[in-house]
């Protein structure tokens, strides 16, 4: 199957949305993307029903994050990436940060340690634990398929520094984004200022939660 897009529409697609990708980057995301068709879909990390649209529902989906970190970002966790979803996509797209993909399952792992080397990532690392057992403290944690917020929250808000941030995928079914991570924070461990984005009008929000 040959690829979603070439190397100047991935490039374009990601200026629409305020990201800068370099042709380098743009050829590492279409090398994942057959990485997730090829070596994903069969593991079953991804649904045989999104081999024909990887590109929309699962690149440009996670590459929409990329547009909430900053310079001064260093260091952020993706918890449960799975297929590597956002975390590589991220990683690709961030090159400054470094990331650690949070994953405890054997499969899982194998899948994100052939991306890693395959794509030359020099900014990610793989943590094989559960996300409940990790220490350390970043400036971005990000949660696509990870847990319902308040769950993501409780996990999140210990692993971030003062003034971190939460960058969590609103699903359709999470219908009051902002009333939920409020309720979360007022319930969690840490409080939060609690904020969206939405960066592509076909797409739910992203509910960004900055740790006071």
């Amino acid at each position: 199957m040959k690829q979603a897009s070439s190397i100047p529409q991935v490039i374009a697609g990601a200026k629409a949305m305020g990201i800068s990708l370099s042709e380098e980057a743009a050829r590492r995301l279409l090398r994942f993307e057959d990485l997730l068709r090829n070596r994903a879909v069969p593991l079953g990390l991804l649904s045989v029903g999104d081999a024909p649209r990887i590109h929309e529902r699962h690149v440009v989906d996670s590459l929409r994050a990329a547009t909430l970190f900053t310079p001064a970002d260093e260091a952020a966790f993706d918890l449960g990436p799975g297929a590597g979803l956002p975390g590589l996509v991220l990683a690709v797209a961030v090159p400054w940060c470094r990331f650690v993909l949070v994953e405890p399952r054997r499969i899982r792992i194998g899948f994100l340690e052939l991306a890693v080397e395959s794509l030359g990532l020099t900014n990610t690392d793989i943590a094989p634990v559960r996300a409940e057992a990790l220490d350390g403290q970043a400036d971005v944690v990000t949660a696509r398929a990870f847990a319902p917020l308040p769950r993501t929250w409780k996990v999140a808000s210990r692993l971030l520094r003062s003034d971190g941030r939460l960058v969590y995928f609103a699903g359709l079914s999470l219908r009051d984004p902002v009333g939920v991570a409020e309720r979360a924070a007022a319930e969690g461990p840490s409080p939060a200022v609690v904020s969206t984005r939405r960066v592509l009008a076909t797409s739910p929000p992203l509910v960004i939660m900055t740790r006071k």
